[in-house]
Formats: C-alpha cells, structure tokens, sequence
C-alpha cells in the first residue's frame, strides 16, 4: 500500500473527526461538566460506535441506502429531532449538579450518539466509497479511523475539561449549557441543509 494513500486516508479521518460536529459538541460539555476521565466513556463509546458504522457501510450498509433513499432519509430526520431534543435537555437543565446525574455520560450514549448523527453517517458512507475497495482496505482505514477518531473526540473532552473549574455555579453551568445548545442547533440548522 503507498503511502500516500496511508495519509489521505488519515487526512481524511481527522478531518472528519476532529471537526465540530454533535459528538464533539457533547464530548466538550461532559468534560466542562463531568471532567476528563469521567467523559472517556463517551469518548470511547462514540469512537467504537462510529468505526462499526463504517465498517457496516462498506460490508454493504451502503448500498442498501443508495437502494432505498427513504430510509437514508428517514435516517437523516431521525437523527436531526434527535440532536434537537439534546439540545433542549441543555435549554431546559438547571446547571445543578446532584448525587443522581454525577455520572458522565455512558459508553452506549456515545455509541448511539454517532448512529443518530448524520455527520457521522456521512462520514462513514464517504469513507466507505473512498478508502474500503477490499476488506484488507476497510480494515485498516477502520483502524486509523479508530486511533484519529478516539484521539479527536478525546481533544473536545479535554478541551471542555479545562473549562470546568469556571462553571462551578449552577449559573455558569446554565449559560454554558445554552451556549452549547445554541452551537448544536447550529449543526442542526447545517445539517438540515
């Protein structure tokens, strides 16, 4: 394999990853709100979600959609209400912290967060179509795009992390959540089009 081909395919995967999109916008709050090591979990979660759908794509997920565009469709809208109620639930807390809601969240958040991402599905079905002619080639763009991807979404989680001892008021904590939730209907408004 050429090399050149090893750095488009990891030019390809940080670009994708580590622009802001859903994934990282929450990446960054659960670090501001929850710190670094507790926002791993998502990290990790939104990381291995994403490399199975890229991997689902290029095994034939993608064709399926190109086959029945209403179901990439529905996909996509599915995906956009779902980042709209996120961005509520940022409107509507209270920026206070209690006992209950002192976990980051889980792994199968993260995960899920990317199956209802259309960034991420987009990504996935460019990525697929570019870099995954043959299973050999899938799997190692699916294993660059792993390490790029865990590496990014991790940055956003540290980035936020930096932040945390400034939100130590519910007060903070409710202004940054709604700037947060304005950036994610931003992406919404973007992705909408």
């Amino acid at each position: 394999m050429e090399l050149s081909l090893l750095f488009s395919m990891a030019g390809f995967a940080l670009v994708m990853s580590l622009t802001p999109g859903p994934v990282n916008m929450v990446a960054f709050g659960a670090g501001a709100r929850y710190g670094f090591r507790a926002s791993l979990r998502h990290v990790w979660g939104a990381t291995v979600g994403f490399v199975l759908l890229l991997l689902l794509m290029g095994a034939g997920l993608n064709e399926v959609l190109q086959r029945w565009p209403a179901v990439a469709l529905m996909l996509h809208w599915s995906g956009l209400l779902f980042l709209g109620y996120m961005a509520w639930l940022l409107v509507a807390d209270r920026g206070e912290l209690s006992l209950r809601e002192s976990a980051a969240p889980a792994l199968h958040h993260g995960a899920l967060m990317q199956w209802l991402n259309p960034k991420a599905w987009l990504a996935a079905s460019m990525g697929a179509a570019s870099y995954g002619a043959g299973v050999g080639a899938l799997l190692l763009f699916s294993l660059i795009y792993l390490v790029i991807c865990l590496l990014s979404i991790a940055c956003w989680a540290y980035a936020g992390s930096r932040l945390q001892h400034h939100l130590w008021a519910p007060r903070q904590q409710r202004w940054f959540n709604r700037a947060m939730a304005a950036l994610l209907l931003g992406m919404i408004i973007e992705l909408a089009w």
